[in-house]
């Protein structure tokens, strides 16, 4: 090999690790597709906090809502791929592909994969005045009076949109979408009183009105009970196979972030998964904590993105 072909490559690996060694030297800014204030908001916020102390640059969440996740996830993949712009994806990233694809937005070919950092349990509330005992009470009173029982979500394309349209596939029933797309506080209101069947969403976002009476949980997705609500039934323990959770969070950054960059953030968010305190507010806040590798979290956005195109075909949910 030519000394100046190897002087080159030597360039570059010294200026990879250099690059590896300082950074981040300046503010990183964490894109979030979603408003400030909601249970989606809870997570970023909490790795900027984390990430700002074992850096010591600062780590800001740039709230992007609009589009369904959309806007949000095209701003981060248009960024600079200077390892200083980090997206907290979601599942929408998956579902949005099939029922809301934007132009120009790829999320296999315009993001890089860093770690699945968390899925989270749904709940399944009620009224606390509801008749209903057990989710089979539910889905028989469903089954009787088809398309007459109602859920809440914020919109299509929405975790709890999706989540109870998985529901009503897996337990065999009709329901009648209620979107609430300028925020929870009326859906909150209509749950309470009865005005809405029921509402699947997610836990760490309903966990401080179900501990206060205010609605009734029936149930929670996942493979094993909440440990913020021990008492309440998993859907597997009541006979219904809604073992995955719909919702989970990623951290993603734009195409042709260097290699090095992306290392070090997927280790450092690696310890902080591992921190104790992490872990007991993520049980607080129904979060499971997953950690993995670029390649892992790749694998799963392509099942992702194939199964909410099943579950999208399944219930005639045609791009918006």
């Amino acid at each position: 090999m030519p000394c100046r072909l190897l002087l080159a490559l030597a360039s570059i690996l010294v200026s990879a690790l250099a690059h590896a060694q300082d950074y981040p030297a300046r503010p990183i800014r964490i894109v979030v597709p979603y408003p400030a204030g909601g249970s989606a908001d809870l997570v970023p916020r909490i790795f900027a906090e984390k990430l700002h102390a074992k850096w010591g640059q600062p780590v800001l969440v740039e709230n992007r809502p609009g589009a369904g996740g959309n806007l949000g996830a095209a701003a981060a993949a248009q960024a600079a791929a200077d390892g200083y712009t980090l997206h907290l994806g979601a599942q929408t990233l998956a579902v949005n592909v099939t029922i809301a694809p934007h132009q120009g937005l790829d999320p296999l070919r315009d993001l890089e994969p860093i770690m699945l950092v968390a899925t989270a349990q749904d709940v399944l509330m009620l009224a606390p005045t509801a008749p209903y005992k057990t989710v089979h009470d539910l889905v028989a009173d469903a089954k009787a009076r088809p398309d007459q029982l109602t859920y809440a979500s914020l919109g299509p394309g929405s975790s709890a949109h999706l989540a109870s349209v998985l529901f009503a596939q897996v337990a065999g029933i009709k329901l009648q979408h209620v979107p609430y797309p300028t925020g929870m506080s009326q859906a909150v209101t209509d749950i309470m009183t009865g005005r809405i069947s029921l509402w699947l969403a997610t836990l760490g976002g309903a966990l401080g009105n179900v501990q206060a009476g205010k609605v009734r949980a029936l149930a929670v997705s996942g493979h094993a009970r909440s440990e913020a609500l021990p008492d309440v039934a998993t859907f597997k323990e009541q006979g219904v196979a809604m073992e995955e959770e719909a919702t989970w969070f990623a951290f993603f950054a734009p195409k042709g972030t260097p290699r090095e960059v992306i290392t070090k953030v997927n280790r450092d968010v690696a310890r902080i998964l591992a921190q104790p305190d992490i872990k007991a507010r993520g049980v607080t806040l129904g979060y499971r904590y997953i950690g993995g590798s670029p390649q892992e979290l790749t694998s799963f956005l392509k099942n992702e993105i194939a199964k909410w195109a099943e579950v999208a075909k399944s219930a005639n949910l045609t791009a918006r």
